[in-house]
């Protein structure tokens, strides 16, 4: 289990010819235009995403027309078409290093994650034009409720996901306690912290990996709600099927795809 450009760098490296792809559908995409030779499998076509369809090809295309000469950033959570329209790509790990190598003349069009281009304006001091997009299950997860379990465990360090929408108030709350990272950053810095207790803001699925490499220490979820029905849509039974009778193949044009690994190796390059 690791972020979704992770693993499909593994399906890429790895030697054999079919893939079964237990995310959503824009992982899978991702996975078959880096193993285009490979037969790339999702066990349930319904694994969707709301952030990634926060924004359409179309809408992406009209967005440049408006904005002639800037450059497009595209977070990974995005399809295959938006990512072949898209400049460079990033994960939440690398976005600020591929927003500081763009030359600060250019505008930059940044989606479809509005929290996501909010922190990096914050982090990097770029004026970012910014998709309003957002993930359902990060931008449920409200300051209160980092408030409140902040209160009930005011030793414990928090790890937050910056797709979430109250990362300014939990770093005025939280103060030093507060670290802003991404999926694989939270378990890098679990491994090397001192501290034993940690409130995690992000989806739920996390904790199970967590408590795995880091066992021995403790994570609390910041919202137990904080759960994403199309990753659950992926059952063992569904994994079972796929594996048996082939099923779902994922397809991405030869032109997309293309397209959308030159924005990947652009993101790579830096990154």
């Amino acid at each position: 289990m690791g972020d979704s450009l992770l693993l499909s760098r593994l399906a890429a490296a790895a030697p054999q010819s079919t893939i079964v792809f237990c995310g959503v559908s824009f992982m899978a995409e991702t996975a078959k235009i880096l193993s285009p030779r490979k037969t790339v499998l999702i066990p349930d076509l319904a694994a969707g995403c709301s952030l990634a369809d926060s924004i359409t090809v179309e809408q992406l295309r009209d967005w440049k027309a408006a904005h002639p000469g800037a450059i497009v950033v595209s977070y990974v959570n995005t399809t295959a078409a938006v990512k072949a329209e898209s400049d460079y790509c990033c994960t939440s790990g690398n976005a600020r290093a591929v927003i500081e190598a763009i030359l600060r003349d250019r505008q930059i069009l940044f989606l479809p994650d509005m929290f996501l281009g909010l922190w990096l304006q914050r982090v990097t001091g770029r004026k970012l034009t910014i998709w309003l997009g957002e993930c359902h299950v990060h931008a449920g997860i409200r300051a209160a409720d980092v408030e409140r379990r902040h209160r009930e465990e005011p030793g414990a360090d928090l790890l937050i996901h910056p797709e979430c929408g109250c990362t300014s108030q939990v770093i005025e709350a939280a103060g030093d306690q507060a670290h802003i990272l991404s999926t694989e950053g939270m378990v890098r810095f679990a491994e090397r912290s001192k501290a034993d207790s940690f409130l995690v803001a992000t989806e739920v699925g996390i904790l199970h990996r967590l408590a795995l490499k880091v066992p021995g220490k403790r994570f609390v979820p910041v919202n137990r709600e904080a759960v994403c029905q199309y990753m659950k849509l992926i059952t063992l039974e569904k994994v079972r099927d796929s594996l048996r009778d082939g099923v779902h193949p994922i397809e991405v044009p030869a032109d997309v795809a293309a397209s959308a690994r030159l924005a990947l190796e652009r993101m790579i390059a830096i990154a």
